[in-house]
């Protein structure tokens, strides 16, 4: 059975009372519970996408291999889709210089297989993105490629940021003209995740090659926050009155806590509403503590975990 049915009718939400949480729709059944975090109290679907609507940006921040969490994502769009127009979908998984093919296959200049071609897509393409990008196309939005060309975060891995001073201007423009990488809560957790967090005040030499790693790997973690934040708040500023609704798709680490490019389009766009959602893959639906969670932005969306064929469990 396919993880998506593409060009799936309208999406039909059951609000259920004893768990807040079914979602029933063509594409497929996704369980899932959505929290308040302002207000500490579990909502349903409807009531976030009333809220979420009224925002100038929304960060979708997900698991890049849960299946529940994509069908939610194609879930978010249709529900935003009925209450106001226009929005923008802005994509990590699209690099900046494939933006020209993401044009010209939204246009109907080029065919499917070319676009695939030419605009490196992530493996798990057709079976949890492709949704969300026919169902842009479908409704004429535009559609923004706006991650760091990977070759130059790599570069700045390695080499630090003054390696983008060597580049010619047409491909410097695929990098934010602004990277900052301050050592704040972001980089403590950027830190932990690559557990390479400093302990104590002593170190051996393996301690120092590990910050000097940790410390390179959050540059081009920064570098790409920053590309996509730019990406995001110029499509805006660009957009003629009345501005768009910006839906945009990442990792859930780039803009949990409203860190990361969440925080870069804050320093961007000061004046602009964003929200943050953060789904969350769950084994079981019944028994969440919520507040475990609250901080990762203004609503938690806990995604029932659907096992795969090929999980090991």
């Amino acid at each position: 059975m396919p993880k998506h049915i593409f060009f799936c009718s309208m999406l039909m939400l059951t609000f259920l009372a004893s768990t807040q949480a079914a979602q029933v729709s063509e594409c497929g059944y996704s369980p899932h519970r959505v929290f308040n975090s302002n207000n500490g109290a579990f909502n349903d679907f409807e009531m976030m996408m009333a809220d979420l609507a009224k925002a100038d940006v929304v960060f979708v921040g997900e698991e890049h291999d849960d299946p529940a969490t994509h069908h939610l994502e194609l879930a978010i769009l249709e529900g935003l889709a009925r209450r106001r127009r226009p929005i923008i979908v802005s994509m990590e998984m699209f690099e900046r210089d494939t933006q020209p093919a993401v044009d010209d296959y939204l246009a109907g200049r080029i065919n499917e297989p070319e676009f695939l071609k030419i605009s490196r897509p992530w493996p798990n393409y057709a079976t949890d993105y492709r949704p969300l990008v026919e169902f842009a196309r479908m409704k004429g939005w535009h559609v923004i490629a706006a991650n760091v060309p990977r070759k130059y975060a790599s570069q700045v891995a390695r080499d630090g940021t003054a390696v983008l001073d060597t580049l010619p201007q047409a491909e410097r423009d695929f990098v934010a003209a602004e990277i900052s990488a301050p050592k704040d809560d972001y980089f403590k957790r950027f830190a932990e995740a690559m557990g390479a967090h400093p302990v104590g005040t002593g170190g051996s030499k393996s301690q120092s090659e590990a910050r000097e790693m940790t410390d390179r790997f959050y540059l081009a973690q920064c570098v790409k926050d920053d590309t996509m934040a730019e990406s995001i708040a110029g499509a805006y500023n660009r957009s003629m009155e009345p501005k768009p609704l910006i839906v945009h798709f990442n990792g859930a680490f780039h803009s949990d806590y409203r860190l990361g490019t969440a925080a870069r389009v804050r320093t961007r766009l000061e004046k602009a509403r964003a929200a943050v959602v953060s789904i969350v893959p769950q084994e079981q639906l019944d028994s969440i503590d919520a507040a475990e969670y609250r901080d990762r932005g203004d609503y938690i969306v806990f995604a029932l975990h659907q096992t795969q064929p090929d999980d090991k469990h």
